[in-house]
């Protein structure tokens, strides 16, 4: 048996474009076969209630993935991440395998400078993960910044250039990763990573995407316009 990671996936209770709750979500991917939602909402002036006390600000954002896991109980297990985004472009980046304690200790961590997000990202033992780099208004980051590259996104409404992506992780050696960017019960559940054990904390994320014992998820319409398919990490 291989379980089912989703690891790029937003709600609207945070991410403002999203169109589904994660009662909602919690279902679909359920019913997809996955077995763990990393819940990756905005984390960014747009995404982030600013207006409010900290306290308050960052229980908003982690509300949700306690609201997830309550509804799903065991038949799915929900993890805390994040896409930030901050005021030097419009990227994107993935955080993966951190503990609710890290967005609860670095306050609003999405007006530092590109740098020092890194750096308390990776202090922290998370993982840096640049999203979808080659989708239209990217900009290229310095490699030495991150500590991979999302290959796949399955948000068939943007053009992601996905292979781009895949070739540029190999070629600077970086970790590989694959999620569905889910935003609306319409849009394909479409990527994730496959392991033969379970992943049930952020420790697990980061030690399976460390090792390279995973395969990639990559399937539905993105898939098929970007010529890829479901593949190990080690490839």
């Amino acid at each position: 048996m291989e379980y089912k990671t989703e690891l790029h996936s937003h709600s609207t209770e945070i991410s403002r474009c999203a169109k589904i709750n994660v009662r909602d979500s919690a279902d679909q991917y359920i019913a997809a076969g996955y077995t763990t939602v990393v819940l990756t909402n905005h984390y960014c002036d747009y995404g982030f209630d600013v207006t409010r006390p900290w306290e308050d600000a960052i229980k908003r954002f982690l509300d949700p993935i306690h609201e997830m896991q309550a509804y799903a109980g065991d038949r799915l297990t929900v993890l805390p991440g994040a896409e930030v985004r901050n005021y030097e472009s419009i990227n994107d980046y993935l955080i993966l395998g951190a503990t609710e304690e890290f967005f609860k200790e670095n306050r609003y961590l999405f007006r530092f400078p590109l740098r020092v997000i890194s750096r308390l990202v990776r202090e922290s033992g998370a993982l840096f993960i640049q999203a979808h780099p080659f989708r239209d208004g990217m900009q290229i980051t310095n490699p030495a910044l991150l500590d991979g590259i999302e290959i796949f996104n399955g948000a068939s409404g943007h053009q992601s250039r996905n292979q781009f992506a895949n070739e540029w992780a190999k070629d600077y050696g970086m970790i590989r990763t694959s999620g569905s960017d889910y935003h609306a019960i319409y849009d394909p559940i479409s990527g994730g990573i496959l392991t033969e054990k379970p992943i049930r904390t952020p420790q697990d994320i980061r030690d399976t995407l460390r090792s390279g014992n995973y395969r990639l998820v990559c399937e539905g319409p993105a898939a098929e316009r970007d010529g890829m398919q479901t593949m190990s990490a080690k490839e």
